[in-house]
């Protein structure tokens, strides 16, 4: 059996797109569960468009992701080189093959040419006008014009490119194992550009070139490829390569929020949700988007997230370590409608998975994010794990640590800070002072203040609410006790005082 080879190709065009990860999770997914392998190619033929540090960017949100390449870009292989404008010679013959055997010619004409052809057939009411097998013998090209010619204009340097020549009655069917069976006919498919005239082959050519070369035997890329993939058979077959013609999967959508149309930076801009991998800063632009890296988002979840956009393993379970998305993944199980992009669902990924972490993991984190002792990352974990969406929410929302609150929410003050409360408060600061500092942990605070309470004739309970709002200010919060272990014995001290004298 041939084994399993499949590539992620993306153009250094700027930051890699959401939906660019999801098609390079597919295919590592893919690629892993068949014990195949995955390439990373990086297909810069349009140097128009280059964007420095695109390339470096690529590679460092895939590693981050953990989505590993066996071959390619960064890694190396037998197919190397792996970043197409250094296979430029290779284009350039399989392009003079076509030639030679009468599958593609020369075109010649000029922007005014085009633009003038365009306009006839618009006036003639053509629908789609475009240069084909009909076309193209109005055009000026090696088909139009004599042998000696096309070799003179050539030879006086005159600029040309190579277009394929479309067959004009052929079928062209193939079998989408996403889609099921398609089928176009040739007549709809016009004669596309192969080499530019700057010598840089298309996506087309370079694309059905290298993944033949490569070995690639499944294509899985987004559905904005489809209508590419009628001309790309066409290519195989001009080239005799059907028999090893790759199987073609072609991903859904990943649609806006509210789920109308596909998803873009500016929907991401306006919504205040990354959409790239990590943070990018566009060299030719002042713009800035956020990342999911940097906006807290754990690489593992984020992974979760994605493989559900466009899959569903057919059942219950949505919590998938990287291992289990393996061993469920199945490309016959993908979606053919778009996938709605919700970002509150992956924030709730990314909580069900900090709470899946361990705490000296997470501990040892914030420690270092937010500069403060292990030991103490570690309490503030405990503490807050339970109720946050990011790790660095736990410096966010922990603010009553080391704040002594100089007010008090008011409606918590008239419903809670009654005659009892007061009362209840010289008697809890009798509790805390019987209380070593190095004891004064969850479970002897907890004891001594229920001990003392109900010694004066107090429901604990009653006044709990009250002590916390001197504690920290606030009506509602992480666990009191452990909150109060963390602050210290004499600043929980301090805060009771504090309350009392500024409550009456």
């Amino acid at each position: 059996m041939t084994q399993v080879r499949v590539r992620f190709a993306p153009s250094p065009t700027g930051a890699l797109h959401i939906g660019g990860v999801r098609t390079a999770l597919y295919n590592y997914l893919f690629a892993k569960k068949m014990g195949g392998k995955m390439l990373l190619r990086i297909e810069d033929t349009d140097q128009t468009r280059f964007v420095p540090g695109a390339e470096d960017y690529i590679m460092e949100a895939l590693n981050w992701l953990g989505i590993t390449i066996d071959e390619g870009q960064g890694v190396g292989g037998p197919h190397a080189p792996y970043r197409q404008s250094e296979r430029m010679a290779m284009y350039r013959q399989y392009a003079d093959q076509l030639l030679a055997e009468n599958k593609a010619y020369y075109a010649f004409d000029t922007s005014e040419d085009l633009e003038a052809m365009r306009k006839r057939l618009e006036d003639a009411k053509v629908d789609n006008p475009s240069y084909n097998a009909v076309t193209r013998m109005q055009m000026t090209n090696s088909l139009t014009i004599s042998a000696e010619e096309t070799q003179a204009r050539i030879a006086s340097g005159a600029a040309y490119i190579i277009r394929l020549k479309v067959p004009i009655k052929e079928d062209i069917r193939f079998k989408d194992i996403v889609r099921d069976w398609v089928s176009v006919h040739s007549s709809v498919v016009d004669d596309k550009v192969l080499l530019k005239s700057d010598g840089m082959p298309t996506y087309h050519l370079a694309n059905v070139v290298d993944d033949h070369l490569m070995g690639i035997t499944h294509v899985i890329r987004g559905e904005e490829w489809l209508p590419s993939a009628p001309l790309h058979i066409l290519l195989y077959r001009a080239f005799g390569w059907e028999a090893t013609m790759p199987q073609f999967a072609h991903l859904p959508l990943l649609l806006k929020p509210e789920g109308n149309g596909k998803l873009s930076k500016r929907d991401a801009i306006d919504g205040g949700f990354p959409i790239f991998p990590l943070d990018w800063k566009d060299p030719k632009a002042s713009e800035k988007v956020d990342g999911f890296r940097e906006s807290g988002y754990l690489p593992a979840a984020l992974l979760n997230f994605l493989a559900f956009l466009g899959w569903n393993p057919g059942t219950e379970q949505e919590i998938f370590s990287v291992e289990e998305l393996i061993e469920a993944f199945d490309l016959e199980k993908i979606h053919k409608a778009g996938a709605r992009f919700d970002i509150n669902k992956a924030k709730w990924f990314n909580q069900q998975y900090l709470k899946q972490t361990d705490d000296a993991l997470l501990a040892e984190k914030l420690a270092s994010d937010a500069s403060i002792s292990n030991e103490k990352a570690l309490k503030l974990v405990k503490l807050m794990k339970d109720r946050i969406t990011f790790l660095k929410d736990i410096q966010a929302e922990t603010g009553f640590i080391n704040t002594e609150p100089s007010e008090y929410e008011p409606e918590m003050v008239a419903s809670k800070w009654n005659d009892d409360a007061k009362r209840a408060m010289p008697i809890i600061i009798n509790a805390f002072e019987s209380i070593e500092e190095e004891n004064f942990v969850v479970e002897t605070i907890h004891n001594a203040v229920f001990k003392h309470l109900e010694a004066a004739g107090f429901k604990p309970g009653k006044v709990m609410a009250a002590l916390r709002l001197a504690i920290t200010g606030i009506s509602k919060g992480p666990d009191l006790m452990l909150s109060m272990e963390i602050i210290g014995r004499n600043s929980c001290i301090n805060r009771v005082k504090n309350a009392v004298n500024s409550l009456v």
